[in-house]
């Protein structure tokens, strides 16, 4: 007789086969919640079928039934399908396209994997007629209105977004441009090579060394050979808001460095050894957005005897709001400069509290007069400090003139009670100088309240997010060029511009290369401020905007290059699995979305594509002068926005200078407050909810600005859901701050990613040569100098809290191996 059946193998697992099918219960009921909704904005039908089908597939596992694992082996092979189909509806691109895959059958096959263990514990029956049918005839539905409404919603979302230029045009030289010709130098300008001895490289900003020890053949071999810890640090008590982004400078045998909270060192090159330290004591009350420091300038006067104090100075800006000098061989205050070694930054600002009104950024020196704006603290109200650029006497600290485009141009300080214009346009960033011309390049920012304008003055809507030349010396403006009208989206100028040479038949042009964040790169003849390539006025969406009589009805764009990519659509939308893919989907059918420069809306959320940290920021790009490649990373991520009528953001107790109302800011003095979600975040996750890649690097023919080649940068090592590393060694393209140096060896140095590390590339081609892990967030820009015949190269990676890596103190310097 046959063996008594026995029902304990059989049953052992039972409760795992049930918890399977609860769990795709659960999932199924947030796909159908979410997919209806979905499609009542207009959007896919496929998560509404698929989470019936898995509400489905859930009953009949916790009834132990097999038939609940072949709807859902159904639900993986439409998933498949569908995914296939909608990613690559316009075209494969491998750099982009296998992440995009991720959130749409990652987890489904984790799920598959799951359901196909609880197999062996499962009832052998057949589905009955009727479950069969409707199985069948969902899964059909499901691949027919999954890949069909995704394009109708592609094509709705592309509807009156802007294009992107994407053919470079043959530079146009205006009439009247000046083919450069060999003149004599009214100044001798400091040189890189042996030397760092500029924030930029040089005054022009190339970031390009003339150094040719380290190539594309031995930068494989280069090692650490030194480091040190700079011993600042955040306190316990103090603020966590740390992000150093300094690059050195180095002048003879010493590099010079200052931290995050204004101390300055100088530092044996060779070895690293602390030579001095000049610490100015600024409060940690004065840290702004955040504790930056990222450079300083270098003074040697030729009118000095040498072995005077302060013969040779450095100079430096402080959160504090103070301009410093001390000599550069002691760190000894400099007593004949401003008030015995320092000058009163606050003078003339009117009223302002610690960290409103910060220097960042080093002061720009052009004919012995030192250049400086800085940082006043965006969205916080209205009537902020002014954006006035002032130029002083480097050697005595005289103020020479301030430039106060709310009152003109040129002023005199303040009388007694008076203020420069409150609230205007500043320059938190680094200025070029032509040391030939006398000229200083000044990028600027916006009005304080970045994101709305009826309330600006002629003069703020004419200058706000404008590149100003002005003469070193006097003040006074010599031209002016705007890269985006009525600016709304805080797309200041935050990049350094680069002086070059430019190429023209005949020649060349005295140039400046003025990237964006935008994604724009223009480049324009610096002595006249006119554009070498066709700028194209398009016409911009007005689509929800509060102020519609304010949005300008087009918006420039540069004929030469660009770092857009095409307009966002729903299938774009990202995340770790389907659920947060459907959450961002909703979102943005939520959202007022007409491609770039949607206007801000109070009524839904806008999304900001790029946004205010796309395209180029502080890092700027780099200018190989020898090979004529100019190297650009830059950041594609959206921010998803919504304005705050004034009630409400009162009512939620959004104040300036407060944490009580959030990340929302402010912006008192007008009808709302804005809620940025900056990078477009799921909540749940913290990932984005656009695809990646999120950071990119390309090389680019200077000459004509057609690309040479353009590559996703940074791995997904220290990045993943839920803010834990995912320790995949996997290109994935992330967030980058921070700029490119670029040598005559051929190897282009970059940090910037948030996997903590420093690479290198070959200049030609964009092949990754070597990369070297860092001991905290490499937001910053490296450089590079020789001593004893011995190339080094050196950087300061203290790390970035917007960027969430890991903060640091130390500098560390590679080189070759000695032999």
């Amino acid at each position: 007789m046959p063996e008594a059946y026995t029902p304990r193998t059989r049953t052992r697992f039972e409760w795992y086969a049930v918890f399977i099918g609860i769990l795709l219960l659960a999932i199924g009921l947030i796909l159908a919640a979410g997919g209806v909704w979905l499609i009542s904005l207009g959007g896919s039908w496929y998560y509404a079928i698929t989470g019936v089908l898995l509400i489905v597939s859930g009953i009949l596992l916790c009834q132990k039934r097999r038939s609940g694992a072949v709807v859902f082996v159904a639900v993986w092979l439409g998933t498949l399908i569908w995914a296939i189909w909608e990613v690559t509806l316009d075209g494969w691109e491998p750099a982009s396209d296998w992440w995009a895959l991720e959130p749409r059958v990652f987890a489904p096959t984790v799920m598959l994997v799951l359901v196909l263990i609880a197999l062996p514990v499962l009832r052998p029956r057949r589905m009955n007629g009727v479950t069969a049918v409707a199985a069948t005839a969902a899964l059909g539905l499901s691949l027919v209105m999954g890949g069909a409404v995704p394009l109708h919603a592609q094509q709705d979302a592309s509807q009156g977004a802007t294009e992107t230029p994407d053919v470079a045009q043959q530079a146009e030289v205006p009439e009247d441009a000046t083919i450069a010709t060999a003149r004599p130098a009214q100044v001798t300008p400091l040189e890189t090579g042996a030397d760092w001895p500029v924030y930029g490289g040089t005054v022009h900003g190339e970031r390009h060394s003339p150094l040719t020890q380290i190539t594309t053949e031995n930068v494989a071999q280069l090692q650490q050979v030194w480091s040190i810890h700079t011993g600042d640090l955040p306190t316990e008590a103090g603020d966590t808001k740390y992000s150093p982004e300094n690059t050195p400078l180095k002048v003879g045998d010493t590099l010079f460095v200052c931290t995050p909270m204004n101390q300055v060192l100088a530092l044996d090159a060779a070895t690293g050894r602390e030579e001095w330290r000049y610490d100015p004591g600024v409060s940690e009350d004065a840290i702004p957005y955040g504790a930056t420091c990222r450079g300083l300038a270098y003074h040697l006067s030729a009118d000095m005897d040498p072995d005077a104090l302060c013969a040779a100075r450095v100079v430096m800006g402080t959160l504090d709001a103070r301009l410093i000098a001390v000599d550069a061989d002691t760190g000894q205050l400099c007593s004949e400069f401003g008030n015995a070694g320092m000058v009163d930054l606050n003078d003339g600002l009117g009223d302002t509290v610690p960290g409103w009104y910060a220097v960042t950024a080093p002061p720009t020196i052009v004919r012995g007069v030192a250049v400086i704006g800085a940082q006043v603290s965006d969205n916080e109200a209205n009537d902020a400090p002014s954006g006035v650029i002032r130029g002083y006497d480097v050697v005595t600290g005289e103020m020479l003139w301030a430039w106060d485009l709310g009152q003109g141009g040129v002023v005199d300080e303040p009388a007694q009670g008076e203020t420069y214009t409150r609230g205007t346009p500043n320059m938190w960033t680094m200025a070029s100088g032509d040391q030939e011309l006398g000229y200083v390049y000044l990028p600027l920012g916006n009005s304080s309240s970045d994101y709305y304008g009826s309330d600006r003055s002629a003069e703020e809507n004419e200058y706000a997010s404008s590149l100003v030349a002005l003469d070193a010396t006097t003040g006074e403006e010599v031209w002016h060029f705007q890269t985006v009208h009525h600016d709304v989206w805080d797309y200041d100028l935050g990049s350094q511009v680069t002086l070059v040479d430019f190429p023209v038949d005949g020649g060349t042009v005295p140039a400046l290369i003025l990237p964006s964040k935008q994604g724009q790169i223009y480049v324009l003849n610096r002595e006249t401020g006119e554009s070498l390539f066709h700028v194209e006025e398009r016409p911009a969406p007005n689509v929800g905007s509060v102020e519609p009589d304010y949005i300008s009805d087009t918006q420039p764009y540069s004929g030469y290059a660009n770092l857009n990519r095409p307009p966002l659509t729903e299938k774009d939308m990202w995340g770790m699995s389907p659920i947060d893919q459907l959450w961002c989907r909703i979102q943005f059918r939520r959202a007022n979305y007409a491609g770039q420069f949607t206007p801000p809306s109070a009524d839904k959320p806008f999304i900001q594509y790029p946004g205010y940290n796309g395209g180029s920021d502080w890092g700027s790009v780099s200018v190989d002068t020898e090979r004529g490649i100019l190297i650009a990373n830059y950041n594609d991520m959206p921010n998803y926005n919504q304005l705050i009528p004034r009630e409400e953001a009162d009512r939620r107790g959004v104040k300036p200078f407060s944490d009580a109302g959030g990340e929302a800011g402010p912006m008192e003095g007008v009808p709302y407050a804005i809620d940025v979600n900056a990078g477009w975040r799921v909540p749940f996750t913290g990932m984005l909810c656009s695809e990646p890649p999120y950071g990119w690097i390309r090389g680019i023919d200077l000459a004509t600005g057609e690309t040479l080649w353009d590559q996703p940068f940074g791995s997904a090592e220290n990045n993943g859901p839920f803010g834990i590393p995912s320790m995949l060694p996997l290109t994935i393209g992330t967030p980058n701050n921070g700029g490119p140096i670029t040598t005559a060896g051929g190897v282009t140095f970059v940090a910037a990613t948030t996997d903590d590390k420093l690479r290198a590339f070959a200049t030609e081609t964009g092949k990754e040569l070597w990369q070297v892990d860092l001991p905290a967030g490499g937001q910053t820009t490296p450089m590079t100098y020789e001593v004893d015949g011995r190339q080094y190269v050196v950087i300061y990676p203290g790390g970035h809290h917007f960027m969430e890596t890991k903060v640091g103190d130390e500098i560390i310097a590679y080189a070759l191996p000695q032999n």
